[in-house]
């Protein structure tokens, strides 16, 4: 379908929205104590990334969010779990503000407190076509291109937008 799109009009920037994944190893399972206050917060930012200018679409159940859901098994050596988050933006910029923004800035800065810090990437964003949805096998696909050849057009993070490749 990519390629049909591709060959049936000139595609300009404003035809892709961006897609992020975003995975964490938990310290500790997720409804331990320490994981509480993490917990607490899933509500509200999701609630303000839903609401948030150039929002399109994130990854949930029927629970309203994505921690029930199973993605990078292969990425969960010594943690407790892997909490996967997937959203798509109508541009960078959107997604940008969105994650500087002071409700997600405060959640961001306990991170620590939740979270192993691992040295391999654990963002990616991309390019997609308006209108479709990433599935968690790209994701995880972007994951793996990001660690293995660094940030390029095809999967980079918040330091350095790359144009759609067209």
């Amino acid at each position: 379908m990519w390629v049909n799109l591709l060959n049936s009009r000139s595609m300009s920037h404003s035809d892709f929205h961006v897609a992020q994944v975003n995975i964490a190893r938990m310290l500790e399972p997720l409804d331990s104590q320490r994981l509480a206050g993490f917990v607490s917060e899933l509500d509200p930012v999701n609630a303000t990334a839903d609401a948030a200018p150039g929002f399109v679409w994130r990854l949930k159940t029927e629970e309203g969010n994505a921690t029930s859901l199973t993605a990078f098994e292969w990425d969960i050596s010594g943690s407790a779990g892997l909490l996967t988050n997937m959203s798509v933006w109508e541009s960078f910029e959107a997604l940008k503000e969105f994650v500087y923004s002071p409700a997600h800035l405060a959640v961001l800065r306990q991170k620590k407190n939740w979270f192993h810090h691992v040295a391999e990437a654990t963002l990616a964003l991309w390019w997609i076509p308006a209108g479709s949805i990433p599935t968690l096998e790209d994701a995880e696909s972007k994951i793996r291109q990001i660690r293995a050849t660094g940030p390029s057009s095809t999967a980079f993070d918040l330091s350095k937008m790359y144009l759609p490749e067209q």
